[in-house]
């Protein structure tokens, strides 16, 4: 069952939460793509309010794989807004860290792998969902291209074979082993505190654009990046010696 969570916090420093739960065990359904929605519409709006400029991180914990005739009673245009939701999340103006454990397939396999930070208990196994006939073609595949190459994860696109979590780590797809979530998110969330959601969002594409854009047709978005960097930079630290002006003249 796909189910959101209210704004948390681990503790008193700490950015807003946002926390998603999938369980891949149940069919892809609209309620899964609606889960997923909300979780992006309140990432958004928080950004939008300009006191954290986008900080913070976004939290969805998985579990589960189906099994059997899983895919039966779903349509294209079902799976259609359910990737379109994927790639949503994956571009949210803040930082995502996913947290698995036991195994995961389906949903909590796609939610997995579309986050930035990757964190899995020992014991989990990632499960690209199979039929009767071959594995399912959706975009897990895809992604776990991207992360681990084509060779690595061959056996787990084409045949469906389980990628254990030790397995994981070592090929990139995991970034961190850990026993429990708290502990994991609470390092994340350290890892992006103080860090504008919304530049995570532009070094994210750009990260994501080196792997099949030529260096020629990179440079211009990354030289851009370095103006806004570079200007961003500047009217921080003008704010600054405004308010140290103002300090100063207020102690006189």
């Amino acid at each position: 069952m796909a189910r959101t969570e209210p704004t948390v916090r681990t503790d008193e420093t700490m950015e807003p939460l946002h926390a998603l739960e999938l369980d891949g065990s149940e069919p892809l359904s609209a309620s899964a793509v609606k889960a997923v929605a909300d979780l992006c519409d309140r990432t958004e709006d928080q950004g939008q309010e300009g006191d954290h400029d986008g900080r913070g991180i976004a939290v969805v914990h998985v579990t589960g794989a189906p099994d059997g005739d899983w895919a039966g009673g779903l349509d294209v245009m079902l799976v259609t807004k359910w990737e379109r939701a994927l790639r949503r999340l994956e571009r949210l103006p803040t930082a995502t860290v996913a947290v698995a454990h036991g195994d995961c397939g389906g949903t909590a396999l796609d939610a997995f792998l579309a986050a930035d930070l990757r964190v899995a208990a020992p014991g989990t196994r990632l499960l690209v969902p199979r039929d009767a006939t071959a594995t399912w073609p959706g975009m897990a595949g895809y992604r776990l291209v991207q992360l681990a190459g084509a060779a690595r994860v061959r056996r787990a696109v084409l045949f469906g074979r389980p990628i254990e979590a030790a397995e994981a780590l070592a090929l990139g797809i995991v970034d961190e082993l850990a026993e429990g979530s708290v502990g994991a998110v609470g390092a994340a969330a350290g890892l992006v505190h103080g860090l504008s959601g919304q530049e995570v969002a532009i070094r994210r594409q750009l990260l994501f654009d080196a792997a099949t854009t030529s260096f020629e047709d990179a440079l211009g978005a990354h030289l851009a990046a370095c103006d806004r960097a570079l200007r961003r930079g500047a009217e921080t630290r003008a704010l600054a010696r405004q308010r140290a002006t103002r300090t100063e003249g207020a102690a006189s």
